[in-house]
């Protein structure tokens, strides 16, 4: 008996020092790893409560390690800031040519453009040789803060050598320029070209919107040349082939170029299709001595043969004359107003229709940095008033529906806006 009671004894001393033992060892592993730091503290998630944590970190172990991964990775991208910073968006890329005396109808044009559009635009000036010093110095005199919304590039003017003269005399001077755009501009995917008449009244964002619009065919997207067949010109006159009812107006033209480059087009010359630089030249060839205008012409011959490439956006993109001389014709301007006006035969420079003359020169008097809406929508209106003789001044109001709206937003864009 007195053996079990000695053996009992020193089984319980055993575990008693064994018991030491484990606690002091568990209790240097608590030191080392807190050091002189402190406590040790449990990491809990942002957003979550510490009760959460506890309860759930131990069984989540993969989850914490996901969340410390990503906000690792969230603070090496924002340079330490705690989000991720998206890179710049990409430019809207815009096209326009300038020959003769179109320098400063150009300039408006632009200004027009960078007024209003909210991403930044990358401008492609295609000028004869003595007008290239004009056009830089111009844009290089613009605020800084309106210089920062685009980049621009001049470029001369370029047609295949072994038919440069017969391309350039093509209906106005240079105008034919705009069919070698896709040949030119190889790294450029889309972009809008638009003539020297051109005056933007919202923001160039919208119109470049269409491309997102296109089904897997289409690779370009213009206006129809007229709403009314009565008095269209191509159904009654054309010697021709044009596309859809009325044909198509090329003042205004939405390409996706990289499709246009890959394309075969069906025509009237071969059984098989070409690609857009084999068509051009075997087309002028054919119909030269049949077309009228030119380069527009001929874009409604390929279109005539290649209906499912185009999108025909409404009128109030491409809005010209036309389009109130005779009556108001256009019934998407009716509706939504005037998005872009188009002032063809001259009419920022005459007297004939005074109403398209009044937004032109609006703009061309407006200085930036000043109170838009003071300085240009104001004196316009005053303007527009006056013309209400004519046809196109009747419908003056559809000119400045939509007008405020994208002036507020060219306001925010001032140093004195948000």
């Amino acid at each position: 008996m007195r053996r079990y009671s000695r053996a009992l004894m020193l089984c319980t001393v055993f575990a008693v020092f064994s018991g030491f033992y484990v606690y002091s060892k568990l209790l240097n592993s608590d030191a080392s790893l807190g050091g002189n730091h402190g406590p040790k503290r449990s990491f809990i998630p942002a957003g979550a409560s510490r009760g959460a944590a506890d309860k759930t970190g131990p069984k989540n172990i993969r989850w914490y390690n996901r969340y410390i991964m990503r906000q690792r990775g969230q603070v090496e991208a924002g340079g330490g800031g705690g989000s991720v910073q998206s890179g710049p968006k990409p430019p809207m890329h815009l096209a326009v040519v300038a020959c003769g005396d179109r320098l400063k109808e150009t300039l408006v044009m632009i200004k027009s453009a960078v007024l209003f559009s909210v991403k930044r635009l990358d401008l492609h000036i295609f000028a004869e040789d003595q007008l290239h010093a004009s056009f830089i110095e111009a844009l290089e005199s613009w605020p800084g803060f309106i210089r920062s919304r685009f980049k621009y590039t001049v470029y001369p003017i370029s047609f295949p050598s072994e038919n440069a003269a017969e391309w350039k005399k093509l209906f106005k001077p240079c105008a034919s320029q705009r069919l070698f755009l896709p040949l030119i501009l190889k790294d450029v995917d889309s972009i809008v070209y638009v003539d020297s008449d051109i005056l933007f009244l919202q923001p160039v964002d919208r119109l470049w919107a269409f491309l997102s619009r296109f089904n897997s065919s289409q690779l370009a997207a213009m206006a129809p040349e007229h709403e009314e067949p009565r008095i269209a010109w191509y159904n009654r006159f054309a010697r021709h082939p044009f596309y859809g009812r009325t044909g198509i107006n090329s003042g205004v033209m939405l390409m996706n170029m990289t499709r246009m480059r890959s394309v075969f087009f069906k025509n009237d010359m071969t059984s098989v299709g070409l690609r857009w630089e084999e068509l051009l030249m075997p087309l002028l060839q054919k119909y030269k001595l049949n077309i009228t205008w030119g380069d527009q012409d001929l874009l409604n011959i390929i279109f005539h043969h290649n209906p499912e490439t185009l999108l025909e956006f409404p009128c109030r993109w491409n809005y010209r004359p036309d389009h109130c001389i005779y009556g108001s014709n256009c019934a998407s301007a009716e509706e939504d107003g005037v998005y872009i006006l188009h002032g063809n035969r001259g009419v920022y420079h005459d007297h004939k229709q005074p109403a398209f003359r009044a937004v032109y020169e609006a703009i061309q008097k407006f200085s930036f940095g000043t109170d838009p809406v003071t300085s240009l929508l104001d004196p316009l209106e005053e303007e527009l008033l006056k013309t209400t003789h004519t046809y196109c001044g009747k419908s003056h109001a559809l000119f400045t529906k939509n007008l405020a709206s994208s002036l507020a937003n060219a306001n925010r864009k001032s140093p004195g806006g948000r």
